[in-house]
């Protein structure tokens, strides 16, 4: 067996025991939630999605294996998946706000953790960065469409405002350049985590929690907003940026 072929066929074996640990978790959560076929159906989605996209971007870039870093990435991935399975089953049947809960308080405290772990062992890269930016990205999506069902559709633009960042950079792209590292900008995306499990626990009244995701909602607008205005006088500057692939909100990290 070729090189290529022995570091091919070790990702692949990482890559399908993190999809079948998500179908374990999935099948932890079935009976102990009595998940039905929306919750089961959207799990083995995201679990194949991962799985695919994950294998061909390690295939393309000639990964020998996931690596450290990836690995706690991809167990993290794993709970994003649990939260995203139960959020569908909860347009069925009543959600187990503290599962729910419990799974995205680990999935956030794990947040960081893969970008020290790669630093520490040499081994940041670029798919790294972005594989922990999707995951958050995700997580932060399905929060949003969990907390919307109480508090109102506009709770969805705090998820949304990503993607409708990277759809304008395909018409607009002076917004794929790199930005500078920001504490503030940090500090902002790891709020709106926070900010919406608390609304999700419920433990709040409801004009507690009203208040803590506007205020989540602000910070982030704030945030887009200096960044949009940054990478414009930018573009000007320069001259105009040539177009290239979709660029995440927060630069590479790790």
């Amino acid at each position: 067996m070729a090189l290529n072929d022995m570091y091919d066929a070790r990702l692949r074996q990482e890559t399908a025991v993190g999809a079948g640990a998500q179908v374990l978790l999935l099948a932890s959560l079935g009976p102990a939630t009595g998940m039905g076929p929306a919750g089961w159906l959207t799990g083995l989605a995201f679990a194949f999605a991962t799985w695919a996209v994950l294998r061909r971007a390690g295939h393309r870039r000639r990964l020998r294996c996931l690596g450290p870093a990836n690995r706690v990435t991809l167990g993290r991935a794993g709970l994003v998946g649990g939260v995203t399975a139960l959020v569908a089953d909860s347009f069925a049947s009543a959600p187990p706000v503290t599962v729910l809960v419990a799974l995205t308080a680990v999935a956030l405290l794990l947040d960081g953790v893969d970008g020290r772990v790669a630093r520490r062992t040499g081994t940041a890269s670029a798919l790294g960065a972005r594989f922990d930016m999707e995951v958050d990205a995700f997580l932060i999506l399905v929060l949003s469409v969990y907390v919307s069902t109480r508090l109102g559709a506009w709770v969805l633009l705090i998820g949304a405002m990503r993607y409708v960042f990277v759809a304008a950079a395909r018409f607009a792209p002076w917004l794929n350049a790199p930005l500078p590292p920001s504490f503030a900008r940090k500090t902002v995306a790891a709020a709106q985590g926070v900010c919406l499990l608390v609304a999700g626990a419920g433990l709040l009244p409801y004009p507690a929690d009203l208040a803590v995701v506007l205020l989540a909602l602000g910070s982030l607008v704030w945030s887009f907003g200096r960044d949009v205005r940054w990478l414009r006088r930018t573009g000007r500057a320069a001259g105009g940026i040539r177009a290239g692939g979709a660029r995440l909100p927060e630069p590479a990290a790790r």
